[in-house]
């Protein structure tokens, strides 16, 4: 019995040896012509072979197939040239390739067709990559081309206020998004109050969002991640691209270094708000005795170089670094008055890429985030220019980041390819800090939130197999690990997805995903302002979790780069956060000590989502863009908010429609329009008014009444009145025009074009009509019909 098996065991090595000398391994580095900016995404299989593969984060492929004399690999990716390759599959080898952009194709003659992956053949649903050359040609708010105004586009995203750059994903808020620049987390991606956001799509290579089916090698958030990779710099010859707005010029640069082993990228924005203001404001104060002077500009910088060690090592270093700054001094001849609001974000990133052998590609990144915002507040009393009297207010919050992360790509053979890794971060909060000076009391006061230290970490495994051709399944599991003072959370999040193809270019997937998330943001506006605290979970306040199911039909259509996809989902949330009723990030309380404690001002609850998300999109072509429609439900449940009842939250959106188009009438002709519709937010208002009445006996040489009334608000249940639909349509129209050594592109735009005066918040106003006082909610918009132009040029 023993020798039978024994022997069967020697057969299955034996022939399993036998199996791996008839294969061979092809590998390597997939570049953009000319700039050899490594790409990511890009398709790479076997002709007539069942299985393949795509390159990585950093462009690395590794394909095993049957040894042959010859053989036929393809590289494909949207936007760029298809190549087919003949090659002698005898033996293993590295492989480097450069694929021509749209661009070239125009200009040269390559041997292949424009090719864009096919939805049907991925593992993965519920994600949306939009290439950075459509989302430069779509209608912007004052002609600033913005990548999170264009993911509110996408179906399953909801838009939030009029202006703001916010996501709502599928029911989240947004401190449920992982955004991530060159594997760094940004924590506050807006700008100007959240009109615009932080990223300049011009300093970026690839934008990917993913909803639901969340491979494990994401974690720490409950909705969505926001993957962002900057470019590497061009390692042909210096080139640059920039522009000048309405609001804001921009300026990148990018080239070679130390003999094109290295390449540099640097890029900066910045607005010009305060400097067009002021002689406007000097004008209309001209004669007055108080002179006030506002003041706000934005500016970023993102920062990248690295260097090329050979074909097993690369060394990577980037930064992006942002800021808002807005002042007002106010000054007359008995007084002066100073206030303003900074914030900002800093990232930096330094990875280590290692080829250990052709199966085994390994990155080491070291990560710090910083995010900050502070008010302050200086008023001063003068006699005869002497100071008398002086009161002082400072506030300020941070988060702060260090992380250490390893992730390891592995292609054991044909059907499998793994990722695996780990990551430790530590975090450092400060959720409040308050200090007030002044004559009005004889101890100045001093409430500070001590500093929380915090330690979060993850450990995952995913693979990607192929059990036969029509199956594909990606199954993973993730660990993750949250230390405060005295208490540790470990959790698990098991995670799966898998695409069955049914026929020729038509698939079902399906998917299920546990989150946990550790951090959270505390908001009373609903805005994405920078006053939005961001806490950690504590030993009262236990982490966010959701788990997310999902279901749908994928479908490439006949023509090239056109698809359909159809998903459902949905979503559970536990212990989501909330201020309760009547608290803010401010709260002062004359019997605290000398601390604040935000828990005090928070409750917890819990949240379900669900609905359908339809799109249509075409990448490439004269005629591009999508329409996307998504059917949602959101309700929250919290014990001491809206008496314990059910309630919708604000930007629950029954409707949401997006349809997006770009028509090429010609080389030099670009046109563009969007349209869309989303069902009003759900809003508290006041339902009635009554007046108050309180009966005092006071002296009568006092002047005042025997009695005092008061008029106060009665509203009814939470968020339960709907606000207008929203509705707006954008236009632009581009000249591209090329030169001898540059191209410049003036483009011209409308935002909302045809004058919606969409709802931004709702009031209750008196009128009086005849002798009788009638109250009348009055709609408030933001923007009319607002043009914009901006010059535009690339060498």
């Amino acid at each position: 019995m023993h020798r039978k098996r024994y022997q069967l065991l020697f057969l299955l090595l034996i022939s399993s040896r036998l199996f791996a000398q008839q294969q061979v391994t092809i590998s390597g580095f997939v570049r953009e012509q000319g700039s050899l900016e490594l790409l990511p995404g890009v398709n790479v299989y076997l002709q007539n072979y069942s299985t393949g593969t795509a390159t990585n984060t950093y462009g690395f492929y590794s394909i095993t197939v049957p040894k042959s004399d010859s053989a036929v690999i393809s590289f494909s990716f949207v936007g760029y040239a298809k190549q087919d390759l003949r090659i002698a599959a005898n033996a293993d080898q590295q492989l480097d390739i450069s694929l021509a952009t749209d661009n070239q194709l125009d200009e040269v003659i390559i041997s292949g067709t424009r090719q864009t992956e096919k939805v049907s053949e991925s593992v993965q649903m519920s994600q949306i990559e939009v290439p950075i050359s459509q989302i430069k040609k779509i209608p912007a708010f004052f002609g600033e081309k913005d990548v999170i105004r264009v993911l509110q586009l996408m179906p399953g995203v909801q838009k939030g206020t009029e202006g703001q750059t916010g996501l709502y994903v599928r029911g989240g808020g947004p401190d449920q998004n992982l955004i991530i620049l060159d594997d760094a987390v940004v924590y506050n991606a807006s700008h100007l109050f959240g009109f615009f956001s932080v990223f300049n799509s011009d300093a970026l290579k690839s934008v990917e969002l993913t909803k639901g089916g969340f491979p494990a090698r994401y974690g720490g958030r409950l909705s969505s991640v926001v993957e962002m990779n900057m470019k590497e710099g061009s390692k042909e010859k210096l080139h640059g691209e920039g522009g000048i707005g309405l609001i804001s010029s921009r300026l990148t640069l990018e080239g070679p270094l130390a003999n094109k082993k290295a390449s540099f990228l640097i890029s900066a924005r910045r607005t010009y708000i305060d400097v067009l203001a002021a002689p406007l404001i000097a004008q209309q104060q001209s004669g007055y005795d108080s002179k006030v002077k506002p003041g706000y500009f934005f500016y970023d910088l993102n920062a990248k170089v690295n260097y090329d060690f050979g074909a097993k090592n690369k060394l990577y270093l980037s930064g992006y670094f942002g800021q808002d700054r807005f002042k007002v001094r106010e000054k007359s001849t008995n007084s002066q008055n100073t206030s303003g609001l900074n914030w900002g974000n800093a990232t930096g990133t330094l990875r280590w890429n290692h080829l250990i052998n052709q199966k085994l590609f390994v990155n080491t990144s070291v990560i710090y985030s910083h995010f900050n915002f502070n008010i302050f507040s200086n008023d001063k009393d003068f006699d005869k220019g002497v100071v008398v009297d002086e009161f002082s207010l400072k506030y300020n919050s941070l988060i702060r980041d260090l992380s250490l992360k390893t992730d390891f790509d592995f292609y054991p053979n044909p059907n499998h390819s793994m990722k695996f890794g780990l990551q430790a971060t530590t975090h450092r909060f400060v959720p409040s800090a308050l200090a007030l000076e002044g004559d009005f009391s004889d101890d100045e006061i001093d409430l500070q939130a001590k500093p929380i230290n915090t330690l979060e970490a993850g450990a995952y495994v995913e693979d990607t197999w192929q059990p036969f051709t029509a199956l594909k399944v990606n199954g993973g599991f993730r660990l993750s690990l949250f230390e405060t003072k005295t208490k540790v959370y470990i959790r698990p999040e098991p995670r799966i997805s898998a695409a069955l193809k049914l026929a020729k270019d038509f698939s079902v997937k399906a998917s299920y995903a546990k989150m946990n998330q550790y951090v959270h943001l505390l908001s009373n506006t609903g805005l994405g302002l920078p006053t939005d605290l961001w806490v950690p979970t504590t030993d009262r306040i236990a982490p966010q979790q959701s788990s997310q199911v999902a279901f749908g039909l994928a479908k490439d259509l006949d023509k090239p780069g056109l698809a359909v996809t159809l998903e459902g989902y949905y979503k559970t949330m536990n212990n989501i956060i909330s201020y309760k009723e009547g608290s803010s990030f401010i709260s002062l309380n004359g019997e605290n000590a000398n601390e604040l404690n935000w828990e005090d001002n928070v409750t917890t609850g819990k949240g379900w989502s669900y609905g359908a998300e339809f799109m249509v999109q075409k990448k490439t072509g004269k005629l591009s863009g999508w329409v996307g429609y998504t059917l949602s439900w959101t309700k929250w449940k919290f014990p001491e908010l809206n008496f314990g009842e059910t309630f919708y939250p604000r930007y629950d959106r029954r409707h949401d429609l997006s349809i997006v188009g770009i028509y090429e009438l010609s080389k030099r002709i670009t046109l563009s329009a969007t349209w869309v519709y989303g069902t009003g937010n759900a809003l508290t208002i006041p339902i009635s008014k009554f007046a108050t009445y309180e009966n005092r006996f006071v002296p009568s040489n006092w002047g005042t009444p025997a009695g005092t009334g008061q008029i106060m608000n009665e509203y009814g249940k939470k968020n339960s009145f709907r606000a207008e639909s929203y509705h707006r349509m954008d236009v632009a129209i581009q000249f591209h025009k090329k030169k001898k050594r540059h191209e410049r592109t003036w483009e011209f735009g409308l935002y909302n074009a045809y004058n919606r005066r969409n709802p931004f918040f709702y009031n209750i106003n008196s009128k009086l009509n005849g002798n009788q006082q009638t109250n009348v909610l009055t709609r408030y918009s933001l923007f009319p019909v607002l043009p914009s132009f901006s010059y535009n040029f690339k060498f």
